[in-house]
């Protein structure tokens, strides 16, 4: 019985610690308190880290950008490279040579720019024709360090020369080329020939077509009137130019024909001409085929007593030798330069004195201040835009076009020089000459002159 008791005892006991286990189990409902969480003692304010400032970061100084024609970068000691580019061989030797010498004396004056010599190169020969402008551009275009080109002589071998020299993105100063067809009508139209890039200091000849035209109608009181040129730009340009002006003073242009380049037997034009009785003839070309017009005229029935203009291509030494051109008349720029000094403080007196001591003669054509100026403005305008860097030199050909484009009011020994949009900067100043007999002062034997005030409406029609 008491083993039965304990028995039954230990089976209580069991089942008891199995309800109590049972009682702790997740199917229990009763849910504990939470346990209290104590307080902190201090709560601390928090800490905010103050911003760290890197200091700024300086970019390294970086060369000129270049722009979208590029630029020309000269090393210390580099020689900063411009052409000359001008009629140096034939027979119009006459006009390029002094036109270079004008370059070289210049360049003489100016003197470095920011511790870099100026080269002219070997001189190239445009042969005053296209096809001399056009090989000579290709050699000057050939070498990327050439930054501008003084020239050409001749219009004609501009026409050639101009695209090639810009779209190489360099620049052209003309002295002595003179076609309106390279710059524009002076009412807002681009010329046929027009480039970016080209400037000249030489006029535009539609003011000197005009100021002939003015003379022979209002000083001589000449009505009718013939024209020759020989097809150049420059020759054809002048006397259309000339007889336009004519007929708009109310004048008549009886005839306008032309020569061949190369032609020595001028007969056949000469009785074309003296078929329509013109009272003058202008005929605004170069030698030879001058020296044969004035040679042969005296043979022609009917221009026996007719009045004979030429230009400044035939105001040379050689052609008024001639004794069959004493009395003749001849325009060109006005050389009446008075006190006008360039930037440089040269003036004619200065400049011709000079000359003729290195030359042993006076300029044989009357572009050399216009020579001159173009050189002593193109080397300003590379100053105005050269930029030091590092110890090189940089020179942007855009901004360059830009000076150029910008130029006003610029001393020279011709004149004050602006730059028109179309690259029109010379002074504008037209005279005709008369020659008595003697070549020495035939030049100086100014009968006439006109400026561009005197011009201008002419020309426009305003």
């Amino acid at each position: 019985m008491k083993t039965k008791f304990r028995y039954l005892v230990g089976l209580l006991a069991a089942f008891a610690l199995v309800a109590a286990a049972c009682g702790d189990s997740a199917d229990d409902t009763t849910t504990a308190a939470p346990a209290t969480t104590a307080a902190p003692d201090t709560t601390a304010a928090p800490t905010t880290a103050a911003p760290t400032t890197a200091a700024p970061t300086t970019a390294a100084p970086q060369p000129p950008e270049a722009g979208p024609l590029g630029q020309v970068v000269l090393e210390a000691g580099e020689d900063i490279q411009i052409r000359s580019l001008q009629a140096i061989t034939g027979p119009v030797a006459f006009l390029g040579i002094p036109n270079q010498r004008g370059t070289e004396l210049a360049i003489e004056d100016y003197g470095d720019i920011m511790g870099h010599s100026v080269s002219l190169g070997t001189p190239l020969d445009d042969l005053c024709s296209a096809d001399g402008g056009q090989a000579a551009a290709q050699t000057i275009v050939s070498d990327d360090s050439v930054i501008g080109v003084i020239g050409t002589s001749c219009s004609g071998a501009a026409v050639a020369a101009a695209p090639l020299v810009s779209a190489a993105g360099m620049v052209m100063v003309s002295p002595s080329n003179t076609s309106p067809a390279l710059t524009s009508d002076l009412q807002g139209t681009a010329g046929t020939d027009w480039n970016e890039g080209y400037y000249r200091t030489a006029h535009n000849d539609l003011f000197q077509g005009a100021g002939v035209a003015r003379f022979v109608f209002d000083e001589l009181g000449l009505t009718q009137v013939a024209a020759i040129h020989d097809g150049d730009p420059y020759t054809q340009g002048l006397a259309k130019a000339f007889g336009d002006a004519f007929q708009a003073l109310g004048g008549e242009l009886v005839v306008f024909t032309a020569v061949n380049k190369g032609d020595t037997d001028m007969t056949g034009v000469l009785s074309e001409v003296a078929g329509f009785s013109p009272e003058a003839i202008y005929f605004p070309i170069f030698q030879p085929e001058g020296d044969f017009i004035v040679q042969q005229i005296g043979g022609i029935s009917g221009l026996e007593d007719v009045t004979l203009i030429g230009a400044d291509g035939l105001l040379v030494s050689d052609f008024l030798a001639l004794p069959e051109t004493t009395g003749m008349y001849f325009s060109g720029p006005d050389l009446r330069f008075g006190e006008n000094a360039s930037e440089t403080g040269v003036d004619a007196d200065d400049f011709l004195t000079r000359y003729e001591a290195a030359h042993g003669e006076a300029p044989s054509a009357p572009f050399w201040a216009h020579s001159y100026d173009a050189t002593i403005m193109l080397l300003t305008a590379i100053e105005a835009v050269a930029v030091e860097f590092d110890g090189s030199l940089y020179v942007d050909r855009q901004a360059l076009r830009e000076e150029l484009n910008s130029i006003s009011d610029f001393a020279g020994i011709i004149g004050l020089l602006t730059c028109d949009s179309f690259g029109d900067c010379g002074a504008q100043r037209i005279s005709v000459v008369e020659h008595e007999g003697d070549p020495e002062a035939a030049v100086n034997n100014v009968v006439y002159g006109a400026t561009r005030a005197d011009l201008i409406d002419l020309i426009t029609g305003g």
